[in-house]
């Protein structure tokens, strides 16, 4: 028998309530706050789940320098159509894109990071995107 499961990955950061509403508005979800001040859950329509921590103590990450880990980033799939309206769309909600390269022509990953330093990358999901 296979017990039912499922799963959140977990940011930690030091003010929830703003990366939440961050990813909230980025996902086009729901922010839902519970009993516990520090802990914020992202549901989406499409199943999609993301939860905000607060860490009082936490050094943000600063990937990509060579000396820090990549400690995890989130994958957004968007349609390679969609790419560059996405790109606007996340660089107006706060985040900064990591990557200098040249930006002309379609790419199939774009890399940023988050309001509180997290990375995460808008793909072309083509296929994958249940439209």
């Amino acid at each position: 028998m296979t017990v039912a499961k499922t799963c959140v990955l977990v940011l930690d950061c030091t003010e929830p309530e703003a990366l939440a509403d961050f990813y909230a508005r980025l996902l086009d979800a729901e922010a839902r706050r519970g009993e516990h001040p520090d802990y914020v859950e992202i549901v989406g329509h499409t199943g999609v789940r993301l939860a905000i921590r607060r860490d009082h103590g936490l050094t943000p990450p600063s990937w990509p320098r060579p000396e820090d880990s990549h400690q995890a980033h989130l994958q957004v799939l968007v349609s390679q159509a969609d790419m560059d309206e996405a790109e606007r769309e996340v660089i107006g909600l706060g985040a900064t894109p990591v990557e200098a390269k040249d930006n002309s022509g379609p790419r199939d990953v774009r890399v940023y990071s988050d309001p509180a330093g997290h990375s995460f990358t808008l793909a072309a999901g083509e296929g994958r995107l249940g439209e």
